[in-house]
Formats: C-alpha cells, structure tokens, sequence
C-alpha cells in the first residue's frame, strides 16, 4: 500500500483544527467592540427584568441598568473619552515605553541580550540562552527579533543544533513571558487591568505593578532552570547537529568593539548608582519617598510609581550607550527612538480605547458585580479550596490563551469576570493575576495564533527547509507542558506556604 502521505500526528492533527477555529475568531478589537454592543443589549434586558444581586460585604441590592435607558445613553456621551483617559493600563504603558524605546533603539538592549548568551559557559549555555530569553521581556519585541535568531547562531558556534538554540530562546523569551527579575511594562498593563476589575466590588482596593513582584523574581530562575533541563534532556537529543560549527557565525558573536565596552562599562556604573538612589530614597526615616506610616511597607510610594523609574532608568541608561557608542549624535536622534516606540503601540492604544469602554460599560451596568456575586456563590457550593481555585483558573487562562494571543487583550476581557468572582470567595487578586500569567505564558509557545509563532518558524527554515509549524510545535510541546505543570505547583506551594506574592 502506497504511504506516501501518512496521516500527521494526533497532536498536529488537533493543534490544526484549533488553527482553523482561531483564524475565524474577529481581530480583538472587533472582539471588544461585539462585547460592548453585547453588553448594552444584555444590560436592557437585565433591566427590564430587574435582575439584581445581594452584596456580601455591605448587604446593599446592586440592580442591573440599562445603558439604553435615558440614564445611560447620557452616561456613555459623556464618558466615553473619560473612559480611555483614565483606563488605568493606557497612562501607564506610554510612560514605560518612553524610556524602554531609548533603550532598544540605542542598541542596549540587543547588546545585552547578546553578550548574555555569547558570554555563556558551554555547559550552561541552554541555560544562558533561557535566562536572557526570559529577561527579554523587559524590552517587549527583543527577545523575538534579537535573541531567538541569534540563539541559533550562539548554538551553532558552539557545533550543537542552531534549532534546540531556537527552542531555548522561544522558550524563555514567550514560555517564561511572566517571569522576570526586574518590573517592566507587562507588570504594569496586567497590574491596571487588575486594578479596574476589583474595583467592581472593592473600588479602594489597588493591584500595585509589583504585585507579583517576589513570584516572578523566583520564576525567573525556576524557569531558566526547567525550560534548561527540558532543553538538553529532552528537546536537543532528537536534533542532528550541524557538521562543523560556523566559523561566521563565531565571528559575529565574538565582535566587540572598544567603543561598545566602554558604554557598557558606563551602563554599569550608572546602574550601581540609580540603585543607590533608589535605596537613599527610602531606607532613610528621612527619605523623600518613605512611607510616613510606621505599619505601612516603607517603599510604598515608591512601588506605586515605579513605571517612572522604569523609564527613567532605560532613558538614561540608553542615552548613555547611544552617545558612547556614536548611535547619537544630537538629542533629534533618541526622540526620534521615542517616537518610533510609541508608533508601535498603535495598535495597542485601539485595543485599548474598546476594552475601557467594555470594562466601563460593565462596571455601570452593574453586570459585573453581579455575574461575580452569582458566580461566587455557585462556586462557594463546590466547597472547593482557595489553590484550587486557582488551579482551574490557570486551566482556563491556559486554555483561552490558545484561541487569543494578546496577553493584555485576553486579561481585560477575562479580569472583569473572574477577579471579583475569584476577591468573593477569598483569593485576593494578586494571586489571580499570577494564576492567568501562569496560563497565558505556558501555551504561548505551542499556539500557532501567537503573532511571532510564524517568524519563529522562518528563523527554523533559515537552518532547516524542511521545518514546519508541525516541527516547532513539536519542538515546544515538552516545555508547555512542563512549564504549565511544574509552574503551576510552584504556585500552589508558594500560596500555600503563606508567601507574598509580592510587597504591599
């Protein structure tokens, strides 16, 4: 019998139907606009129905309105552009991405990350290569369009196979997306979500950018560890390696001129010297941004701006690579790096203009104190524990995270629901925000709907021109899985040891 065209794996077989399904899903922005009009027309109906709920804390009836009533339709004229302004995530992002685009554009942090993997001891080089995978995620696209490729070319040096370099990288810059050793703008996009949606039941209560802080510090070792191990227990064994090592490509790698060393030299000294700041600030009784009071977390005030100091630091730090290093040569030179990142969240800032209305429009309605007070009390019948709650919650986002790529999308559509329902029956919105960073991160990398997920396969073609999306997928399956098994019992043991997730 002729098996020329053997049917593919169950595996492939199923990621592709659920490619299929994705691509018929609407763009998110359209997705968020279908909620709205949704929203609006089950808020009528609501109301006509005098649909209500009891509130647990303050025992006030909280009745649904209608944003077709006359109250409403004024209320949405009148709110819309107040709505996108005060959209906690939006204000937050623009300042972070000011500093962050000095420092990309001036070439910072593509030197970084490479001279973190080139740098790498042969025994730890997966290790390296996931390390700087997942602190790439400071700089959002680097690690995409700077490290993965290079990784190859780091791996292929070094004689192993250029694809189990890929794998490493894509595991740590997507996979470990959520982990990180220093606060940057994802931290502050999830943490204003969060912050909108509690305020559903909770309106004082605050998510702070570095909530998850302490998690997501021990995260970024966990992760460099296991998705290392996956690499070269499991991943790298089924790669043939290259012949011989690429003379070229050891030359591209070792290539560092005296220029670049003195301004990583300076980069370096200033860093000792801002942290030094930052500490004068507030370890002093008398420092400027101490919390006055004695029961409060000392550096509150600084936590609560930190996405200032984010950006503060990546401007300064970039400038002063740029200007070592010849990329700048007048000040028109770096605000134009800030004006080319700003471009790039176009898109973004029209995703986010539809989800605060959406966000809004549920907070109003009163929809969504009493879907999470329904839903809470449904869910307070299962009896079941705080973790696992959580655990299905990870489930869920994991899940979810294979139809939507947007990370920020997913969040705002998903937060306003399962935050307050999650606040009512006792997990506070911290841990609900690190459970969905769990789900999201650990199906990025097998998702062919990820935007990046068709750019890491031309990278594997570059080496390879019989890899497919079917040979990534296989590539990435192992650290999904694994990430999303080990992550997620991190988390229960974490919480249920009684840790901070982060401070305040």
């Amino acid at each position: 019998m002729n098996n020329a065209n053997p049917s593919p794996p169950l595996v492939q077989r199923w990621l592709n139907r659920l490619e299929v399904i994705g691509n018929r899903l609407p763009n998110p922005v359209l997705l968020f606009i279908y909620l709205c009009i949704g929203i609006i027309a089950v808020s009528a109906i609501s109301d006509f129905f005098t649909i209500s709920a009891v509130h647990p804390v303050t025992n006030e009836i909280i009745p649904a309105k209608s944003l077709l009533s006359s109250e409403g339709v004024k209320w949405m004229v009148a709110n819309t552009v107040g709505n996108f302004i005060h959209f906690a995530p939006v204000g937050s992002v623009l300042v972070a991405i000011l500093g962050i685009a000095v420092a990309e554009d001036s070439g910072l942090l593509g030197h970084t990350l490479q001279r973190l993997a080139a740098k790498a001891p042969p025994r730890l080089l997966s290790s390296f290569v996931v390390f700087a995978g997942v602190m790439s995620s400071i700089g959002f696209d680097s690690g995409y369009v700077v490290l993965i490729p290079l990784a190859a070319l780091i791996f292929r040096a070094a004689g192993r196979s250029p694809l189990a370099g890929i794998a490493a990288a894509f595991a740590g810059v997507s996979g470990g997306y959520s982990a990180n050793l220093l606060l940057g703008p994802v931290d502050a996009i999830l943490s204003g979500i969060s912050t909108e949606a509690i305020a559903l039941v909770a309106p004082d209560r605050q998510v702070l950018t570095s909530a998850n802080y302490y998690f997501t510090l021990v995260s970024t070792v966990f992760i460099t560890v296991i998705g290392a191990w996956v690499n070269e227990k499991i991943v790298e064994p089924r790669l043939p390696k290259p012949t011989t090592p690429s003379e070229e490509s050891s030359e591209k790698l070792l290539n560092d001129s005296p220029a670049l060393k003195t301004a990583m030299r300076r980069v370096s000294l200033f860093s000792i010297a801002f942290i030094g700041l930052l500490l004068w600030l507030v370890i002093p009784d008398s420092g400027l941004l101490r919390n006055p009071d004695p029961n409060g977390l000392a550096a509150l005030p600084l936590l609560n701006g930190i996405v200032i100091f984010i950006a503060l630091y990546a401007t300064i730090s970039g400038l002063i690579f740029g200007y070592t290093t010849g990329k700048y040569q007048r000040h028109q030179d770096w605000i134009a790096g800030m004006e080319t990142g700003i471009s790039t969240l176009s898109g973004y800032m029209v995703l986010m203009f539809f989800a605060a209305q959406f966000v809004n429009y549920f907070n109003w309605t009163g929809l969504g104190a009493i879907s999470a007070i329904n839903g809470a009390n449904w869910l307070a019948g299962l009896e079941l524990s705080k973790i696992s709650l959580l655990l299905g919650f990870i489930v869920i986002s994991a899940s979810i995270n294979l139809l939507i790529g947007s990370a920020s999308a997913k969040w705002a559509l998903m937060a306003p629901i399962f935050i307050p329902m999650l606040f009512l029956l006792g997990v506070d919105p911290e841990s609900a925000q690190m459970a969905y960073r769990i789900g999201d991160s650990s199906t990025n990398i097998i998702t062919p709907l990820m935007p990046y997920f068709g750019v890491v396969v031309a990278f594997m073609q570059s080496h390879d021109k019989s890899a497919g999306m079917g040979t990534l997928i296989a590539l990435m399956l192992p650290y999904s899985v694994i990430f999303f098994i080990s992550w997620s019992l991190l988390l229960s043991i974490w919480l249920a040891a009684g840790l901070p997730l982060g401070p305040g």
